[in-house]
């Protein structure tokens, strides 16, 4: 395993009506691309020099599928409700699922939170997020807004979300200090970071814990809880919101 050192600690919504199910109307889901965010790219003040932050030393994985093995093989081994009972997930809890894709989670997600509920699902790719929308109408589920975001920056409005949920995707963020750094802004005062991730080199598409605590520690985020997720794939790794961010130019990477 790597030594590391130097750490420290996706335009407005629019809506479509389309026919539903038994000739009765649903909404499909909300679609986000992002010409409000454009304008915070920067950290700062109007005008001012965009913040310059610290890449990554080690492998960034490509994205190669919107989907982690198969549906049913993840819920044969419990996953969605190992990792959903072990966050406390219910209902009023405001949720986003980030690297969507195929939206194994924002469907459970949907199911658990019920009607009314406030769920983002994010992706950087925007054949992915159209596949999800055709699938969250397809099978009725309401509610979900969806978000264009971008390698550095999910895009999210402001104090959004309880809870963020990254699955099997945070080794293919090709900017995760960025990222990481402007998703605070999306997370409520108490809002956690929840990771789902194998522990194997990134190139092998996965994140060992060590560096995932080191990346997270970085930018703030403290580690407040950690589940293995056998028989299903991988760990759960659960982060807190920091209080306070480093700036910008002061992010110290974590070196191998």
């Amino acid at each position: 395993m790597d030594d590391l050192a130097g750490h420290g600690a996706r335009n407005a919504p629019k809506r479509a009506v389309v026919p539903g199910r038994r000739g009765k109307w649903v909404r499909s889901a909300r679609v986000v691309v992002g010409a409000w965010a454009a304008a915070f790219y920067a950290v700062g003040a109007p005008g001012a020099e965009p913040a310059r932050f610290p890449t990554v030393d080690r492998p960034v994985a490509p994205i190669i599928s919107p989907a982690y093995s198969t549906e049913a093989e993840r819920d044969r081994h419990g996953e969605a409700e190992r990792v959903m009972n072990r966050l406390g997930v219910a209902r009023g809890m405001r949720v986003v699922d980030l690297g969507a894709g195929d939206g194994y989670y924002t469907v459970r997600l949907a199911q658990r939170l019920g009607h009314g509920a406030t769920i983002y699902a994010e992706d950087v790719s925007r054949p992915y997020l159209d596949r999800l929308a055709a699938r969250l109408t397809r099978e009725g589920v309401t509610g979900v807004t969806l978000v264009h975001g971008t390698p550095a920056d999910p895009r999210l409005p402001a104090q959004s979300v309880d809870l963020a949920i990254l699955a099997h995707m945070y080794h293919e963020i090709e900017q995760p200090y960025e990222f990481l750094y402007r998703l605070h802004a999306a997370l409520a005062p108490s809002g956690r970071v929840a990771i789902i991730d194998n522990d194997k080199d990134t190139r092998e598409h996965g994140t060992p814990p060590v560096l995932l605590r080191c990346e997270l520690a970085a930018i703030g985020y403290p580690q407040i809880d950690f589940f293995s997720l056998a028989p299903a794939d991988g760990y759960l790794a659960v982060f807190a919101r920091p209080e306070v961010l480093p700036r910008p130019e002061a992010i110290q990477p974590c070196r191998r």
